[in-house]
């Protein structure tokens, strides 16, 4: 194939007509589309205090943890073996709740997942 005969099958204007069937099928769907109810927004207005909330519940465990390793514990050198540097991490677990929070978090996921599949089932 020479360039003259890509230019001259390039050049020429067809015209595609789709079949009549595949317009009416499109023309349902965007009806189709067009008659569903929008979806529910996310309720942002109410989540960013929860999540403002964690995000600062997070930061302050993060840098608990850190100050304690950096500490050390008591009577002990500045980077004690592994398994005596996760006590301080408990510790702040404990003094935080986290226990309470990863509990709270189990039992969301667990009631959200339960009620998503009584809503897909039926």
């Amino acid at each position: 194939m020479k360039d003259d005969d890509l230019h001259r099958i390039l050049s020429q204007e067809r015209q595609v007509i789709p079949s009549r069937g595949f317009v009416i099928a499109v023309m349902d769907s965007v009806r189709r589309e067009a008659a569903a109810p929008p979806p529910i927004p996310f309720p942002w207005k109410r989540a960013w205090p929860g999540i403002g909330v964690a995000g600062l519940m997070l930061g302050a465990l993060v840098i608990a943890t850190i100050t304690l390793l950096i500490q050390g514990i008591p009577n002990q050198p500045l980077w004690p073996p592994l398994f005596l540097a996760l006590a301080p991490i408990f510790e702040v677990w404990k003094a935080v709740g986290a226990t309470w929070i990863v509990l709270a978090l189990v039992l969301s996921f667990a009631s959200v997942k339960l009620s998503t599949r009584f809503v897909c089932n039926d």
